[in-house]
This record gives C-alpha cells, sequence and structure tokens, in this order.
C-alpha cells in the first residue's frame, strides 16, 4: 500500500480552466479579474516583481536574476548621496558659505571665514569685558571645579575598589510606538507595538568583551589667519641673501673631492659674518700709547735723578780728595806749607 493512498481526499478540487472564447466574445464587456500576488513557483518566467504585493509580505526570490527590494529595504535614496548644500544667510543678509568649510568637521570647531577675523576686535578691550568677577561669581566657579573634580575622583575610586559592585538593571520599561508605514505587508498588519526595554544583570567577574583603544585627539580649531602681503617678484639681492652655500666637511672627504679654497671657507660660514671692529681698540691703543709716553718720562726722570745723584757723589768723592792732599801738605811742610796751602785754596 503506497503512502499516497493513506492521504485524506483534498476538499476543494480545482476548477478546470474554461476553453478561451473567440475575440468578440472576450471584448463583449467581459473584465478580467486581476490576481495579487506572485505567480505559481512553475510560472515565473518573465514574472519581475515590481509592487510591495508581488512579495507577498516574504522575501525576494533567489531564482529571478533581478535587483528585489522587498519590504524596500536596500533601496538606495537618490537623496541620500547628494552632495548640494542648501544656500543660507548671514543676520546682514548676505550669502554665507560657512556651510561648505562645516562640512565633515566637528560642530563646535571654531572656523575663520569672513573677514571679520581678521579686523582687531576693539570691543573686547572695553573695562566692562575687562572687569574682574566678583566674589560671588568666583565662589560659584569655585564650587562647580570643586564639584566636577570630585565627581571625576570618585568614579575613579569606584573602579578600582572591588568592594564596589556596579549598578544593577531596574524594573523594565515599555515603550509604545505606532509604525509610521501601516498595511498589511507591514509589522504583520499591526496598528501599534510594545516593547519590553530591560538591561541584563552585569557579572563583575567577567571579563571585558571588547579591547577598547584610545582614538587619537582630533585637530583642534585652526588659528586665526594672518594676512600676508601680496607676492612680488624676488630681486637679485634677495636671491643672493637666499642662497646656501653647499655642505663640505673640514674633516671628511669620502670620495677625495678636490674642493676650492673659496668653497671651503664659504662652507666655514666666514662670508657670512659680518667683519666689524670694536671701538674698544682705538682705547686699547690709546691707553697703550698713554702707557708708553709715562713710562718713557719715569725712565727719563730716573735718568736725570741717577746723573743728579752720581755727580753729587763724585763732587764728595773729590772734596774728600781734596782735603785729604791739604792735610798731607800740612803735615809735610809744616806750618807755612799749611798756610801757603790755605792761601792758595782760598
Amino acid at each position: 500500500m503506497s503512502l499516497l493512498a493513506t492521504l485524506p481526499a483534498p476538499r476543494h478540487q480545482p476548477a478546470a480552466a474554461a476553453p478561451a472564447a473567440p475575440g468578440p466574445a472576450a471584448g463583449s464587456g467581459s473584465t478580467a479579474l486581476a490576481t495579487t500576488g506572485p505567480p505559481p513557483y512553475p510560472r515565473r518566467k518573465g514574472f519581475v516583481p515590481r509592487r510591495q504585493d508581488d512579495f507577498a509580505d516574504g522575501g525576494a526570490y533567489p531564482e529571478l536574476p533581478l535587483l528585489q527590494y522587498p519590504l524596500d529595504m536596500g533601496r538606495p535614496d537618490e537623496q541620500k548621496g547628494g552632495k548640494t548644500l542648501a544656500v543660507s544667510v548671514d543676520i546682514n543678509g548676505a550669502a554665507n558659505y560657512d556651510a561648505i568649510l562645516r562640512q565633515g568637521q566637528r560642530a563646535n570647531k571654531v572656523i575663520h571665514s569672513g573677514h571679520k577675523a581678521l579686523v582687531p576686535k576693539v570691543d573686547l578691550l572695553d573695562p566692562q569685558n575687562l572687569a574682574r568677577p566678583d566674589e560671588e561669581e568666583v565662589e560659584r566657579t569655585a564650587r562647580e571645579t570643586l564639584e566636577a573634580l570630585n565627581k571625576r575622583v570618585n568614579s575613579k575610586l569606584a573602579t578600582q575598589n572591588p568592594s564596589t559592585l556596579p549598578e544593577q538593571p531596574g524594573a523594565p520599561t515599555y515603550i509604545k510606538y505606532t509604525p509610521s508605514q501601516q498595511g498589511a505587508a507591514y509589522a504583520s498588519g499591526a496598528k501599534q507595538r510594545i516593547i519590553k526595554l530591560q538591561d541584563m544583570p552585569v557579572d563583575p567577574l567577567e571579563p571585558p568583551k571588547f579591547r577598547h583603544t584610545k582614538v587619537p585627539r582630533g585637530t583642534g580649531s585652526p588659528p586665526v589667519p594672518v594676512m600676508h602681503s601680496p607676492p612680488r617678484p624676488v630681486t637679485a639681492e634677495d636671491h643672493a641673501n637666499w642662497k646656501i652655500p653647499p655642505c663640505i666637511s673640514n674633516w671628511k672627504n669620502a670620495k677625495g673631492y678636490t674642493i676650492p679654497l673659496d668653497k671651503r671657507l664659504a662652507a666655514d660660514g666666514r662670508g657670512l659674518q659680518e667683519q666689524t671692529i670694536s671701538d674698544k681698540f682705538a682705547s686699547l691703543s690709546e691707553a697703550l700709547q698713554v702707557a708708553e709716553s709715562k713710562a718713557r718720562e719715569a725712565t727719563e726722570m730716573r735718568k736725570h735723578v741717577a746723573l743728579e745723584m752720581a755727580r753729587r757723589q763724585k763732587q764728595a768723592k773729590d772734596e774728600a780728595l781734596r782735603k785729604l792732599a791739604q792735610q798731607a801738605r800740612m803735615e809735610r811742610g809744616g806750618p807755612l806749607a799749611a798756610a801757603a796751602a790755605a792761601g792758595g785754596g782760598g
């Protein structure tokens, strides 16, 4: 006995297809009923799903080599890839092109895009803007700073303290929402849905599931642009000032090149130094000249003093010899010789 014989008979028999009537009879006011949904599986040759009803609240057909978007999933949005920005105006009514510069940047990034960024802000130098804060504002700022520091320190200590457990999830939260797309093909035909949202309990001994890497800090706000003079042609003097001599070492010459002396001196940097003579050289030469004249005068004076002393010593010596000679005559000739000597000496 086969398995087909054990199955019960079908309750609904398929209706036999009626033969097609001739052309004139078919056009006599009869209307054909349009069927919804895809054709049966063996008869899908040439079938192209274009509406959501063609998918029958299901997925794509793998046997059809076509681009299919059931429930509009994956359909490219034509306006999503547009790069055209809306034109905005400033407070004066002029066109503001800051949106072009701020595209893809952080919201709090300061970008200077106008001429006002180059103009000095004199109003900031007003004494009212430069006034020091009062005691109440100072106390309030100090209190807020202390609270922020205590919050950060307590959070760091809480993570390092093993006795502190993380916060456990509380009661579940129910969210009721109405889908924007209504119909039998969306959300199984339900008009509203209720979602139960509840956090899973955290195991304090569970190792981290993700590898946390620190992202490098992004670039800060660019500085205020500085106005430069318009470009001008380079003169021969500027070209000579910017001329850099070749790098020539005084110790190494691996390839054995013959380096001229002028190139070696230019590489030494002597030509780039300005030769200036200090005023102290003149003062030194003048001081040496004055010292030399003083020394000559002192030498001449010492010479005169020495000559005068020698002359006086010679006179004293001659006087002593004269006295000795006179005394010798007196002793040799007696009183007459002494008187004659005294008269001759007088």
